[in-house]
């Protein structure tokens, strides 16, 4: 049986697996191997709590493998160079991926496909990470999408069934061939050392058998009230698949199948709103690929000349930190810390916190969510901070400003996420919590050491971000 190199990078999953599929179809033995090249990925080397997930996800993927009588190679890059040697000491005759969608790593994929073919190997990618190509939509004219609801009507009308693969329970066996002695986890990506991720893995299992467990214990709760839930933060109404998605642990097409499958057990509202956030993701990677500069640079050229203020180094700390003296975006940056995770809707809170009342640059803010998040996905970081700061696709108006105290009322009602993730103001009654500082006297008595006063005036803060848009729409 000849051989197939299945290179894997962010499809770390053996179910609905394209590349491994087709190896298989072809009559090859797969070969399945990772290559460790962060600085090809350009200006969006990995970061620090994504690498941490990457790490137990390839330590799981091995044993999934092993389980079914393979293994899993781990190589360091080049990733050209020890592939081409590695189909050269194996005899391999094919080498199959699934494809990414970022501008530096399409640049590099090109050309290894390219040099791969040149040398007489069969070299093919596949869609194993979307609904729909980002290529595959378009507008009546031809043109990309830049408004998600067209976008996603369009998606919708060219849904077809999904024909999903299940994963063999037993794979050719690679015990035989010449292999390299290859890396091992260890001297590949080194845990961390102090184990400051410690924290993550309590809310979440990296690896396929984690997403699985989390797409059905999804399926069977949080599902059940979503559309409205989701939107809650202290509450367990969201799906929490999305670093499962981005590593490629559970493919998005076995997600939308897993929810369509309930049919009526699950109300239509709850299914359109969980499969519509599936399109954003779409929408997100249909940007990157139409706009690649959208991860460093505005959407909307206007954006250019807005006057943001001086990047502010201990403005950015407080931040990052939870320091800033707003309940509820402290929360959501200490969640983040703390989880690797932040609940969605305080995701926008803190962003508009940064961008609208400190008029600090988005990309100060995607950066730190890159480095920090387990689920950070260029396509995803770039549409998120950009739709807040109102540069982006269909973004959100810059005039639109959070007011984090009213949202903090709305969405955690109780104050009990503010409670949990800043427990000085645990002491507080819950209506202190939103505002600590409408409540000067009781929260110097209960809340001593946090903050009595948030960084800027809310209403000052917003004020000063709606002038200077007006400004800018005047060409000032």
């Amino acid at each position: 049986m000849g051989i197939a190199l299945v290179w894997l990078r962010d499809d770390l999953r053996l179910d609905d697996q394209p590349a491994l599929r087709a190896a298989l179809q072809r009559g090859l033995s797969p070969l399945p191997v990772y290559i460790h090249a962060p600085e090809e990925e350009g200006a969006w080397v990995p970061g620090a709590a994504s690498q941490a997930w990457r790490r137990r996800s390839l330590a799981a993927l091995a044993g999934e493998l092993e389980r079914r009588g393979s293994r899993l190679l781990l190589l360091r890059g080049p990733t050209l160079d020890a592939l081409q040697a590695l189909a050269a000491r194996t005899g391999a005759e094919a080498v199959l991926w699934t494809r990414r969608y970022e501008l530096a790593i399409e640049q590099r994929d090109a050309r290894i496909k390219r040099d791969l073919r040149q040398a007489g190997l069969h070299a093919e990618s596949f869609n194993g990470a979307l609904l729909f190509e980002p290529w595959e939509l378009a507008t009546k004219q031809g043109d990309p999408y830049r408004v998600f609801t067209p976008f996603w009507k369009s998606a919708r009308a060219a849904w077809r069934p999904l024909n999903l693969w299940d994963a063999p329970p037993r794979l050719p066996a690679v015990a035989g061939l010449d292999l390299p002695a290859g890396e091992t986890l260890d001297t590949l990506l080194p845990a961390p050392r102090p184990a400051w991720d410690g924290g993550f893995w309590q809310h979440f299992q990296p690896g396929e058998s984690g997403a699985r467990a989390a797409l059905q214990g999804f399926c069977d709760g949080a599902l059940h009230g979503y559309a409205q839930a989701r939107d809650f933060a202290a509450e367990a109404g969201t799906s929490r698949l999305s670093p499962h998605l981005h590593f490629g642990e559970v493919s998005v097409r076995r997600a939308a199948a897993a929810v369509l499958a309930l049919g009526d057990a699950v109300a239509e509202a709850d299914r359109d709103r969980f499969l519509a956030e599936l399109g954003w993701r779409e929408f997100a990677h249909h940007v990157l690929h139409h706009y690649p500069r959208v991860p460093e640079h505005n959407l909307d050229p206007r954006f250019d000349d807005f006057p943001w203020a001086a990047a502010d180094e201990a403005v950015l700390d407080a931040w990052r930190h939870g320091r800033t003296g707003v309940p509820i975006v402290d929360a959501g940056m200490r969640q983040l810390w703390h989880t690797g995770w932040m609940h969605n809707r305080v995701r926008m809170l803190v962003a508009s916190w940064l961008c609208k009342h400190l008029r600090q640059h988005w990309l100060h803010g995607a950066r730190w969510f890159w480095d920090t998040l387990v689920d950070a996905n260029l396509a995803n970081n770039s549409q998120g901070w950009q739709w807040t700061a109102g540069s982006g696709a269909d973004a959100a108006p810059y005039f639109r400003v959070f007011n984090p105290a009213t949202q903090a009322r709305r969405f955690d009602p109780q104050g009990e996420y503010i409670a949990r993730w800043v427990p000085e103001l645990a002491g507080l009654p819950p209506p202190a919590r939103f505002a600590p500082w409408e409540h000067p006297q009781l929260a110097r008595q209960l809340a001593p050491a946090y903050p009595p006063r948030p960084q800027v005036d809310l209403a000052e803060g917003r004020a000063a971000a709606l002038a200077a848009f007006a400004n800018l729409r005047r060409g000032g």
